[in-house]
């Protein structure tokens, strides 16, 4: 059995930590980027599984200069990544997609201890997602791009005057954990079997943690 009891708030990644999102979040790409080949789309898609916690808009940016090999403006970065929020408003708003066993964990806890989403997702596509899954009441606050995520955990603790060792953040991601490393927070791995061997802490289930 893990416990969290010394810890005083607990910081959530979204997508493959509360809402099994991650097969959505590829359709999406693949539908906004379906004018270009398949083969760069394809190498954009390894890049989005291997950086689940970047944000949308590092993502088109990458897949013009590093894939592309072309210029994009700021703009058209906010052109595609409104475009793929079109597309994710449309397939995410379903129950069926949240992942039971860490909700039922933030269900029976979120009254012990302030809980937060911090996602590299879009920060006003979630709380809408939240809202409308009836979610959203478990969290303290729901923050997610275009601040990237070392950021985002940096503000949270200046605003909630959080120390960092009274908080943990729970990620399925190298930049989850990078992100809870550059603010000096505590980081546990779920439901990224990739993780285990890299020495930090890793929860199977939420059934054997307790607050």
């Amino acid at each position: 059995m893990i416990s969290l009891s010394k810890y005083k708030a607990v910081l959530w990644d979204f997508d493959g930590v509360i809402m099994d999102s991650m097969a959505i979040r590829d359709k999406g790409f693949e539908v906004t980027l379906a004018n270009f080949p398949k083969e760069q789309v394809e190498q954009l898609l390894d890049y989005h599984r291997l950086n689940g916690g970047l944000s949308r808009y590092v993502k088109f940016r990458y897949f013009y200069e590093e894939i592309l090999k072309e210029p994009i403006t700021d703009d058209m970065v906010k052109a595609y990544a409104a475009r793929f929020s079109e597309v994710m408003m449309e397939l995410l708003i379903d129950e069926k997609l949240l992942i039971e066993d860490s909700l039922d964990f933030i269900r029976k806890y979120h009254r012990h201890v302030p809980m937060h989403i911090v996602s590299g997702s879009d920060g006003k596509e979630l709380n809408v997602i939240c809202e409308q899954l009836n979610i959203a009441e478990y969290f303290v606050s729901i923050q997610g791009s275009p601040t990237p995520k070392k950021t985002l955990v940096e503000n949270l603790l200046v605003e909630n005057n959080y120390l960092p060792e009274h908080v943990v953040l729970v990620g399925d991601s190298i930049n989850d954990q990078e992100a809870a490393e550059a603010n000096q927070l505590d980081f546990l791995a779920y439901n990224n079997s990739k993780l285990l061997s890299r020495g930090w802490a890793y929860i199977d289930t939420f059934a054997r943690v307790s607050i």
